[in-house]
This record gives C-alpha cells, structure tokens and sequence, in this order.
C-alpha cells in the first residue's frame, strides 16, 4: 500500500492534516513546517525538564518523552511532532553497551568489527520498547489532529557508530569493513535492518503517522559505494513498513550527490540538505516524491529579515513541487533562539497560505 491510500492503522483525526497531505502530494491550505531536532537543547523549558537526566534515561521514561515532544508543538506552533528519542535506542534496547556521552554522542563498549561479534544483534521485540509504545500513545492522545512522526536510524550509520565505537569523521574502520569484508558488512547491514524495520514497526502500530528514517553519515560515500554497498538494507527497511502505508521519509546530510539513489531505496518522501536548492533535488530525485527542506539551520542566527529573505528563497526553490515540506537543511543547532524558530513557522504559513 503506498502513502496514497487511506491505511487502515493510521489515526484518522491527522489523516486531513497539511502535514500529510504534503507528504501524499496533495494540496495543501499552507506549506507545512516541522523541525529535526525541535525538541531539545534550544529551549529553556527542555533544559529544565532534563535536569539531572541521562539522554538515554529520558528515552525511556514515557512522562519525560511526552512532555519533550510536546514542548516545541506549544511553542511554535509547528505541523507536527517528532517522537522524542534517539537512533541509538533499539540497540541500547537489544543490550548493547553504549552510552551517550555528553559533548560526544553515542559510545560503544565493544565495537563490532568481526564475524562473531554478529552475537550482540539480536532481534528486537515490542516489549524490548514498551516504553515507546507507552509514549506514543499518551502522545496521539494529547495531539489530536497534529501528526506524530516516529524514526530511525538506517542501517548504514548505525554500522558506523557500531563498527567505529562512536561518531567519526573518517569512517576508516566502518570503510575497511565494508571494503575488506563486503560479506560481513552485508550481513551486518542486514541485520541492522531488520532491527530498524521491527523499531518502525513499533512505532507505527502504536499509532504514528509518518516514519523518518536518518542516514546522517551517508554522505561519506560515494554513490557507487552507496548502490553496492547500503542501498539494499535501506530498501529493506522501507520495504517492511510499506504495508502500514504510512508515509516514509528518508534524510541524509551531506547527502546531494545521493538523492536520487536515495529516493529509489523506496522513501515517500526525501529530505535534502541546506547544499542543494529544491528546484535542483526534484531533478535529481525525479518524479513521483515530495522532498522535505531545506534552510540552512545557520542563518537563523542572522537578523529576522535575512531570516525572512532565505526562507522565501527556499519557498520560491520549491514552488514547482507536488509537495514540499518545509524544514531546516538539518538539525536546530543548540544555541539558536528558540523566537527565532516560532517567527519562522509563522512566516512560512503566512507567505504560503491558499
């Protein structure tokens, strides 16, 4: 079933939403807007809440994931909300040892790197997350009509952080793999697709209303690599929910000379980064996908009309397309002023309103 149809799981109140309508290429009553990363370090109300909280700790207690989730839908009035939590959860869930070290990001203990170190990825159940499914529904219950999105991380970067034992800027241990052992890496792809597949599925029968999956260091690859090497796990995973007839969102950065790779690993929908304008992604990811984007998260430290101007650049890129979804190029950058966030969604609903 493809994100088209009526699917028979999906709450029906955020059915007619303008977030969804987008995602499904339909006309919309304004241009929606939603942030990665909206939820968070940029406002205060966050910061207080997470007071004396480890990262992964908040993820799993569904009061904290609800009230987090919640904070940047009051506030700014965006089209939807993304569930609070992390792509490290699932594996933290099927018990490997990671952390999330402040100022780091996420660490594992014993990196996996050979054929029997395979053992630590077991499958995930339901119950391994119940505490997602928990949230999620305490979640639909206090939005209403505004969509929830759920997400993952894809196969690829977390076979980085796995393989590198935390973030990196080369890659050198995960491409040694990949290159040196491509049956390894295959297997281990795969595997981390499965686990990927069974945390969406979660989530949608919980009762999201589009999924995200981010492949954050895909950039690193060439394209070649990319068909070779990732794009059948990604396709994996797409290929499992796809039933659920949800829409699904797939998002790299640095990601402009995989676009249209990306979007044949069966995404509704294709998120682009700040580098490449939106009239350039259509052609590059073709027909038959909206895209998702894509101002850079850094100008919203310049003045509000510099702001205002960059944003009707963006909305003018994108002006041709069946459906766009407006957000930032990547992630709100912790430091950014959380009013600067809320004139954006205005602005964009203003200038764009039918």
């Amino acid at each position: 079933m493809s994100a088209n149809h009526r699917p028979t799981g999906q709450p029906s109140q955020t059915y007619d939403s303008a977030f969804l309508k987008a995602c499904r290429r339909e006309p919309v009553p304004h241009t929606p807007v939603w942030f990665m990363r909206q939820a968070g370090r940029s406002l205060p109300e966050y910061r207080k809440l997470r007071e004396g909280t480890q990262m992964l700790e908040s993820c799993m207690r569904p009061d904290l994931v609800t009230e987090i989730t919640l904070q940047p839908v009051r506030r700014h009035k965006v089209d939807a909300a993304i569930f609070f939590s992390d792509i490290v959860v699932p594996l933290k869930a099927i018990g490997i040892d990671l952390d999330i070290k402040p100022g780091i990001g996420p660490v594992v203990a014993q990196p996996i790197r050979r054929r029997e170190d395979l053992a630590q990825l077991r499958d995930l159940t339901p119950e391994d997350v119940a505490y997602v499914t928990e949230a999620i529904g305490m979640l639909t219950g206090e939005l209403g009509a505004t969509p929830l999105i759920g997400f993952a991380g894809a196969p690829f970067t977390l076979a980085s952080y796995l393989v590198e034992g935390g973030p990196s800027k080369n890659h050198e241990h995960t491409k040694a793999l990949m290159y040196g052992d491509p049956e390894l890496w295959a297997d281990l792809l795969d595997r981390l697709a499965e686990i990927t597949a069974a945390f969406l599925k979660v989530q949608i029968e919980a009762g999201v209303s589009a999924v995200q999956l981010f492949d954050s260091w895909v950039g690193a690859l060439a394209p070649a690599d990319y068909r070779r090497s990732v794009m059948p796990a990604s396709a994996k995973v797409f290929e499992a929910v796809a039933e659920y007839g949800v829409p699904r969102i797939h998002f790299g950065v640095g990601t402009g000379e995989l676009l249209g790779l990306m979007g044949e690993a069966g995404a509704d929908v294709m998120g682009v980064d700040w580098r490449v304008p939106m009239d350039e992604a259509v052609r590059r990811v073709g027909p038959g996908k909206a895209l998702q984007g894509n101002l850079d998260p850094a100008v919203l430290f310049s003045t509000p009309e510099a702001v205002a101007a960059k944003t009707d650049e963006v909305l003018a890129a994108a002006a041709g397309l069946e459906g766009h979804v407006f957000n930032l190029g990547h992630g709100v950058l912790p430091t950014t002023d959380p009013d600067a966030l809320t004139r954006l969604v205005e602005h964009v609903h203003t200038r764009t309103a039918r």
